[in-house]
């Protein structure tokens, strides 16, 4: 492309020689140069239209502005009601939990009207109108408030149901010889050496000879020795001023000091000391003071009975 620029003035002419790349490329920068301007100078009338309050850039303005907070209030309303179907749904699951509290609290022995949270209530969260955002903050904080004590009560329960399990691991209710035949009851008898009249202090469990003897709970082993009426003997110390006494044993495979577990393996049925055959001497005392054996294995009886029938 020729272009040909002539100045009358001084009668010259000067010849310009475009190549098809120099005036596409000088083409591009008047559109673009164009478009700057038009931009700049509608931006310019619409700012100034929108201050002023020009009638046409006022009507637009609010046409822009209105479908912008239509969008975000519908954006917040969705929101505010999946937040309040969560919020339904937690208030749901809460009177659960509370009615599970109610019935773990009665094993518990735990007195439930210390921890009561406001009764339970059905149907849905939102009725007739849309939840706002300060009802659903306190309905929010109503829940969590209800839930620490939720939390509180369950943490008094799993305390006490441990002090229980514990308590219960340390009665001596596991029977020390299984399937033994019980011989001479807890009372006064005949005394088999002297055959006069005499208090026979614990239970005698007859059993072949190495036959294990078991511990009737847990405990520490407090007397491992050799006694001249009770031969080999074993006394566990299971807190709370309760022992527990094993003799007549063939073998003791404890010491002084050990800590036993319910059922472990402690000693072997034999006939030492004082004794016509073999058999286990099993004794419980209080205080030093010995009480009948069989209302602790028969209380032990009870509960796994009790446990079976839950089951």
């Amino acid at each position: 492309m020729h272009l040909i620029i002539t100045d009358a003035s001084v009668a010259r002419s000067r010849a310009l020689h475009l190549s098809g790349l120099k005036l596409a490329a000088a083409l591009v920068t008047a559109a673009l140069a164009v478009t700057l301007c038009a931009a700049g100078l509608y931006h310019w009338v619409f700012l100034k239209g929108a201050r002023e309050g020009w009638p046409v850039i006022g009507s637009l303005v609010k046409l822009v502005t209105k479908d912008e907070a239509e969008q975000r209030d519908r954006f917040l309303r969705e929101n505010l009601d999946a937040m309040a179907r969560r919020v339904g749904e937690m208030q749901a699951k809460l009177v659960q939990i509370e009615a599970l509290g109610e019935r773990v609290s009665g094993l518990a022995g735990v007195n439930m009207a210390e921890f009561r949270v406001a009764a339970g209530q059905g149907g849905m969260l939102v009725e007739g109108r849309p939840l706002t955002m300060q009802e659903l903050q306190a309905t929010m904080a109503e829940l969590e408030q209800a839930t620490g004590k939720q939390v509180d009560l369950l943490t008094v329960l799993e305390s006490r149901l441990f002090d229980q399990k514990v308590r219960d691991m340390m009665l001596p209710t596991q029977l020390p010889v299984s399937a033994a035949h019980l011989g001479s009851h807890f009372g006064w008898r005949l005394d088999p050496f002297t055959g006069r009249s005499a208090l026979h202090t614990g239970l005698d469990f007859q059993a072949e000879p190495g036959t294990s003897i078991l511990a009737a709970a847990g405990g520490v082993v407090v007397t491992q020795e050799v006694h001249a009426a009770y031969g080999n003997m074993v006394e566990i110390d299971h807190g709370n001023s309760l022992i527990t006494r094993y003799a007549h044993a063939s073998q003791v495979f404890v010491k002084k000091g050990d800590v036993v577990k319910r059922g472990q393996k402690i000693a072997a049925v034999g006939t030492t000391g004082r004794s016509t055959g073999p058999h286990l001497h099993f004794e419980v005392l209080v205080e030093g003071v010995p009480q009948d054996p069989h209302k602790f294995l028969a209380a032990g009886s009870s509960v796994a009975a009790a446990r079976t029938a839950r089951r």
